[in-house]
């Protein structure tokens, strides 16, 4: 007959079992090793101290690699060669970036593992180019990385001083002209002329007639606009009343082809009268023509 509140020896005077308490199963046979070992009547298994020295030379080199921060440079060089190293890269979205500038600023070096990459700080890396408005990078395991961009929009030429650059709507520089397809863009010139052109091409737009033969938009001490037209005459917009100067120009151009005329510029800055300024050759003409006209009996200039 089994007795019950029997105890038995146990390690440091801790029995493993008593009344009301037994050791949990999975602890038994630890408990019985310990007791063995601390008894002197337990035989080590054999490279039993060859495998300790291995787990404590283990544990000093993962506590060294820890505390020298080499843990992020471990991780890479182990998953690489586990078959997770980057080996793919698929860039969307991009027409004026670079995938040359992409794929540099990702920093990948033949054997980047991608658990250890990070997205985040390489999307960060490419939002800093200059045609980038967005940019998002995402893991495709074992070994792909994908690459979406959203790009800025261009909207103009700005020409400031001696230097041409490409603008947003807003007016913000995206990157230097280098011509290719933004040579189509409209120019505009002048101090202030990219934050101001959005509005004013918007009234010019309205006239296509007269939009189809602009060549620049030209900003004049910060108050008002010159037309700068294909065939080099210059129309000189007053500062205030713009839109009602933009209407009479289109309507005496169809009523008398003002703007087809050998004429240099045009001057509406004053309200009650159109200054109408000859070319070189005009005038030479008019003035050939006048001294003939005074030459002629009867007639009156």
């Amino acid at each position: 007959m089994r007795r019950v509140g029997a105890a038995r020896s146990g390690l440091f005077g801790i029995f493993f079992s008593a009344d009301g308490f037994v050791l949990p199963r999975w602890l038994r046979k630890p408990a019985r090793v310990l007791a063995r070992l601390f008894k002197g009547d337990f035989t080590p298994p054999r490279f039993a101290a060859t495998v300790s020295s291995g787990v404590f030379l283990a544990g000093c080199l993962a506590y060294g690699t820890y505390e020298g921060g080499h843990t992020p440079a471990v991780v890479q060089a182990i998953t690489a060669r586990s078959g997770f190293a980057v080996d793919q890269v698929k860039v969307v979205g991009h027409r004026e970036t670079s995938e040359i500038d992409v794929l540099d600023k990702l920093e990948l070096d033949g054997w980047t593992s991608l658990i250890g990459f990070d997205a985040e700080k390489a999307r960060a890396r490419i939002a800093t180019l200059p045609w980038v408005e967005e940019a998002s990078v995402r893991k495709i395991y074992p070994d792909a990385l994908e690459v979406k961009i959203e790009e800025r929009k261009p909207f103009a030429v700005w020409q400031h001083e001696n230097e041409l650059s490409v603008v947003e709507k807003d007016g913000r520089v995206i990157a230097p002209f280098t011509g290719g397809r933004h040579v189509a863009l409209p120019l505009v010139v002048g101090y202030g002329a990219a934050q101001q052109a959005a509005g004013f091409l918007e009234k010019v737009q309205r006239y296509p007639e007269l939009a189809g033969r602009v060549k620049g938009y030209v900003r004049v001490a910060e108050r008002r606009w010159n037309l700068w037209l294909e065939n080099g005459i210059t129309v000189k917009l007053p500062e205030d009343g713009e839109d009602a100067a933009l209407a009479d120009l289109v309507r005496m151009d169809r009523d008398m082809g003002l703007l087809s005329r050998d004429i240099a510029a045009v001057d509406m800055r004053l309200g009650d009268r159109l200054v109408v300024q000859l070319t070189p050759d005009a005038v030479e003409r008019r003035e050939a023509a006048l001294k003939a006209a005074k030459g002629k009996p009867g007639r009156r200039i």
